[in-house]
């Protein structure tokens, strides 16, 4: 018994060694964990900035898109209503009478119809 009381003594030591051995490892471990993960971080904030910008211009271009439809049509409603304008001062001018007639009539219907 005597004998395997000394052997212990080495193979306490060599597991408190292993034990340093491995905290020391696992030290080295986390900080090159901690070093990937900022670098992890720095790229998901530059990449993430490139995104927004790029979301920014598109968002624009649909701006500019929206905004030159909306003005073309605006023109042509413009150009609509100009045509009918002119082609209603044609009419009453070839035809006084009978326009006096219809607007007659139009007012006539809009009284009865604001009376209900």
């Amino acid at each position: 018994m005597a004998s395997s009381a000394k052997p212990a003594k080495p193979v306490r030591e060599a597991k408190a060694a292993a034990a340093d051995g491995s905290a020391a490892e696992m030290e080295a471990q986390i900080a090159a964990l901690r070093d990937e993960i900022a670098k992890l971080r720095s790229q998901v904030a530059s990449s993430s900035g490139r995104s927004v910008e790029a979301l920014k211009a598109i968002a624009e271009e649909g701006v500019q898109q929206v905004r030159s439809q909306g003005q073309a049509a605006m023109k042509n409603l413009r150009d609509n209503a100009d045509d009918i304008e002119a082609q209603i001062v044609a009419t009453v001018r070839e035809k006084p009478v009978t326009s006096l007639a219809v607007a007659a009539g139009v007012g006539f219907l809009f009284a009865l119809i604001a009376r209900r």
